[in-house]
């Protein structure tokens, strides 16, 4: 089957490698010719991935049969719609369907319309005075978030004193006065986790859990990124989610199906929840139309089930079981010097390819052209893939010297501390729970 893959970062590598492995005969369009994919790749087209009418002449050139949309910005624009007008079934939402992403107002009030389970209080503000007596009336700790799409750079977390409620208010004045809504919600505090599941838009089939480290730089410091790392465990579980928490993140995401479906807006794809697990249980934060990024990479290689086969049975409404390996894994993600405020680019790095293999470890790249050129963002992941955590952080931390160049990495990710710091945080805010083995 000729498949045409749109994107052409860390995930979309993940992405194009498993459709290959499943006998994809795979095409690729991305803004920049990723070295890893164009090797996977029957044909590789350069256009931005939110030029629909430039991707589908492609597409229908190549003769295409099947899309999978990796990023978010295409489905924003309507790229599944398009191909569906073509006759070209594609994995992914319609554009409809994706402002579960792409609009936080919209899914904040569908899960309040729906009764869906781990929901948060909002509101969406146009006013500044109204969202300025809101917050002081609400007294208690917010999250002030815009409306669209940031990258994963557009939250603002406050402190946990209500007089950093102050600080909350200036940010959604600006937003207010940039984007001309601004949505306010109550603060949880607890433990990220990332649980992304398939859906035809009736059946919901789970994929591990894994957990992202945002920030830039070790012992969870320095600004927001696009994740500089994940990992997850053997039991397809993570130390801190135990059994129930589980059951009712997947719970939240299948209700949130449902929902979508009564909505007159069915889902079909990759869901994506961001969760936090809170002392009460696990609360959305919100949600991803597509894979995350790293988590793709956690996720995939572990993949016992053709993905082609599962693509076909998303866009068919027909989808099966995916059966994933028993395994832990550890992704570790180098970036420019200066990621994400002011990173170096146009400078090239050095990979050892062999020598990364020889350490057992897996290799995708992201931000970087075929010339090994640095583009800015992320720009190669190194994942570790073994029976424990320890073993495939230790095989993850063994590549990296293998790539050379002006690049930074998080030697935190995966590591045992940093997983032990996670449980101890929930501790501290009052879970009480066992730690499930990784």
């Amino acid at each position: 089957m000729k498949v045409l893959l749109v994107g052409g970062g860390g995930r979309e590598n993940a992405i194009g490698e498993a459709l290959v492995r499943s006998g994809a005969e795979l095409y690729v369009i991305s803004k920049h010719r990723n070295p890893g994919l164009a090797r996977l790749a029957n044909d590789y087209g350069l256009a931005r991935e939110t030029d629909i009418e430039k991707v589908l002449e492609l597409a229908r050139k190549w003769g295409i049969e099947l899309a999978f949309i990796g990023p978010e910005a295409p489905l924003e624009k309507g790229i599944v719609d398009s191909f569906e007008r073509e006759g070209i079934p594609a994995v992914g939402p319609t554009k409809e369907a994706a402002q579960l992403e792409t609009n936080k107002a919209f899914a904040r009030s569908l899960m309040e319309k729906y009764e869906i389970p781990g929901r948060k209080l909002f509101r969406v503000f146009e006013d500044v005075s109204e969202m300025r007596s809101w917050i002081d009336d609400f007294g208690r700790p917010v999250v002030v978030k815009p409306l669209g799409l940031t990258g994963g750079k557009g939250v603002k977390v406050v402190g946990y004193q209500l007089r950093d409620n102050e600080e909350a208010k200036a940010y959604a004045e600006e937003l207010i006065r940039k984007d001309g809504r601004v949505l306010v919600e109550e603060r949880t505090d607890g433990v990220e986790f990332t649980f992304q599941v398939f859906t035809d838009g009736k059946r919901v089939i789970p994929m591990p859990l894994a957990q992202d480290y945002p920030h830039a730089y070790e012992g969870d410091k320095g600004p927001i990124t696009g994740g500089m790392g994940s990992y997850s465990c053997s039991s397809h579980l993570l130390p801190f989610v135990p059994r129930e928490d589980y059951e009712k993140a997947l719970e939240t995401l299948k209700a949130t199906v449902k929902a979508m479906r009564k909505n007159g807006t069915p889902y079909r794809g990759i869901l994506y929840g961001q969760f936090m697990l809170s002392k009460e249980g696990p609360v959305i934060i919100e949600y991803n139309a597509r894979f995350g990024d790293p988590e793709a990479m956690n996720v995939l290689p572990l993949l016992k089930t053709s993905l082609l086969d599962i693509a076909e049975g998303i866009v068919d409404g027909n989808l099966g079981e995916a059966e994933f390996e028993k395994k832990a894994t550890v992704v570790k993600y180098l970036a420019p010097k200066g990621y994400p405020v002011s990173p170096v680019r146009g400078v090239k790095v050095e990979v050892n390819e062999r020598a990364i293999a020889e350490a057992g470890a897996k290799l995708y790249y992201a931000s970087i052209d075929e010339n090994f050129t640095l583009l800015g963002s992320r720009a190669i992941a190194v994942v570790g893939i073994a029976d424990t955590l320890e073993e495939a952080e230790r095989i993850a931390e063994k590549a990296v010297p293998h790539v050379k160049g002006e690049l930074f990495y998080r030697r935190d990710v995966g590591t045992r501390e940093s997983v032990e710091k996670r449980i101890g945080l929930m501790r501290e805010f009052g879970k009480e729970f066992e730690p499930n083995s990784c």
